[in-house]
Order: C-alpha cells, then sequence, then structure tokens
C-alpha cells in the first residue's frame, strides 16, 4: 500500500516532455522527466524507483536505476557532492545529510530508448573492480581500460571478538574473485565488536553529524557471503591504513560513484600484491602490511 501511495504521489510531481531532434538522416527522440519539486537525500531512492517503475509499466525494454542514472551522470556528481568533507571545504556544516537536496526543482532526467539502455547493460557486463589490499587502492575497469582509482581503507592485521559474529574473527580483508551480490539503499550502523546501533559519527574535524544514506555494497568473495562490504567511513583520515574490520572503506562521494558502477552481478578481484608498477611504469615493492 505504502509502494502505491508514493508512486502516485511523485507521478504528481513528475511532467513528461518529449523532444525530437533530426541531424541528417537519423532522428532521435528523448523523453525527459522536469523535476516539479525539489528532492531530497532521504526520498531520492523512493523518487527514482518511482519513475523506473512506471515505465517498466509502459515499454517494452527494461530500465533498472542504475542505468537510469548512468545515463544521467550528473546525478552521480550531486550525490557525490554530499559528501560531508566536500561541504566543509565550501565552508557548509551538514548535520544531516539526509536533507540535502540532490534532485533541483526544475531539473531534467533523460529516459534512455532501447538503444541507449542496451548498451548501458553492456557496458554494466565488462565492468569490474579490482582492489589491491597492501596498495589501498580500488580500481574500476571496463575491460582493460581504467575507468576510476580509489584510496580505501582496509581490514586490521589482527583477530578480535566481534559481538555481531559471535566468535573471534581475523579481521583481514579476504582476498579472491567473485561479484556483487547486494545493495543496502539505507544502511543501518552496528559497532561490529559489542553489537550497539548507532546514528551519529565523530567527524575528523572533531564535530559530530548524523550518519550519512549511503548504499553499502555486499560481495560475495570464493562463493563465501562473510558480511565483507565496501562501504563509505565518516573518517577520511583513515584512508590508506589497514584499519576497518575487514570491510573496504571509501569516501563518502567515492562510495556513490562505486555504487553506480557497480550493479549486482558486477565481478570483483581482491588481491595483495606486492610488487606493482607505478603510474611511470616502474617497479616497486609495497610494505607487507599483514605479514
Amino acid at each position: 500500500m505504502q509502494i502505491l501511495k508514493t508512486f502516485s504521489y511523485h507521478t504528481l510531481l513528475i511532467l513528461f516532455v518529449i523532444f525530437s531532434s533530426t541531424n541528417d538522416n537519423s532522428k532521435s527522440t528523448d523523453k525527459l522527466i522536469i523535476v516539479n519539486k525539489n528532492i531530497q537525500v532521504k526520498s531520492y531512492f523512493q523518487y527514482i524507483d518511482s519513475i523506473v517503475k512506471h515505465y517498466n509499466s509502459i515499454n517494452n525494454y527494461k530500465l533498472s536505476e542504475h542505468i537510469l542514472v548512468r545515463h544521467n551522470p550528473w546525478i552521480i556528481d550531486s550525490l557525490a557532492n554530499t559528501d560531508y568533507y566536500r561541504m566543509i571545504a565550501k565552508d557548509s556544516f551538514v548535520y544531516n545529510q539526509k536533507d540535502l537536496i540532490v534532485l533541483r526543482k526544475g531539473c531534467s532526467i533523460k529516459i534512455p530508448d532501447s538503444l541507449e539502455s542496451s548498451n548501458i547493460e553492456k557496458e554494466f557486463k565488462s565492468t569490474w573492480i579490482d582492489l589491491n589490499i597492501p596498495e589501498y587502492k580500488l580500481r574500476i575497469y571496463r575491460d582493460s581500460v581504467l575507468l576510476h582509482e580509489f584510496l580505501v581503507r582496509v581490514g586490521r592485521n589482527e583477530k578480535k571478538y566481534l559481538k555481531m559474529a559471535g566468535r573471534v574473527l581475523d579481521l583481514k580483508t579476504k582476498t579472491g574473485s567473485g561479484t556483487i551480490v547486494k545493495h543496502v539503499k539505507n544502511p543501518d550502523y552496528y559497532n561490529p565488536v559489542n553489537g550497539n546501533q548507532y546514528f551519529v559519527t565523530n567527524r575528523d574535524d572533531g564535530k559530530v553529524t548524523k550518519l550519512p544514506q549511503i548504499p553499502f555494497i555486499e560481495t560475495e568473495i570464493n562463493g563465501i557471503r562473510d558480511g565483507q562490504l565496501i562501504h563509505p567511513t565518516t573518517n577520511q583520515e583513515t584512508l590508506g591504513k589497514a584499519y576497518s574490520n575487514g570491510c573496504i572503506g571509501t569516501k563518502e562521494a567515492d562510495a556513490w560513484i562505486i555504487y553506480y558502477y557497480a550493479p549486482i552481478g558486477t565481478k570483483i578481484k581482491i588481491r595483495y600484491d606486492l610488487n606493482i608498477l607505478d603510474k611511470n611504469g616502474n617497479k616497486q615493492t609495497l610494505k607487507d602490511i599483514y605479514n
């Protein structure tokens, strides 16, 4: 009932406009949605899902959230700019990221046609994630072409009792090959050590804010789903360190980009390579952080 009610509500906010343009002997048609109300982070997924649901009910091809947003990359930029530290750099303190506007009234969202949707889907199938633990780098490739590179944090080199697991665990990030198997769009935050849920976070600058709404990405490595996630950290100072309880931590802005390049089924490889080539092609030996 709630889903139907939300869909009806957002339908009233959407104005559909169709523009046609002719170039030589070809003709293309773009469907545009003009957003008639400011959309905040807390209602963003609900709004995007309502668009996808509507078009899947009238089109003979499948539209998904990831296809829609990748066809409108400015949306990713808008979401990434809700990063607390990006806002602070602009002298803007944000206590609750969920209240920030990501789709402004009057902006337009283009609906891809069947060919465009198919092309984006093909890109997804050739996209994969690479993580080299001692390098603290997560990279996104399309085939062999590097698209993005991010600094991350990885699991600590220690064993510890985690109440949420009910046993002592090795906190090192696990290596292997696998896929992205789940997205958690509005995650709850828990301390795995004591199992307590928390709602606010202490930032690197000493200020306290509410926790942001940014998707968590669950991996399955070597056929095992052991809770090893890719998710944002609210403390950028921990990036480039072995600091987590096994998960892969990123900047808040980077987490949005990774999410929209990693639909369910995206392949991921997590490795531990100490001998690498730097950007100039020179051999480099990394510090062995786990031994």
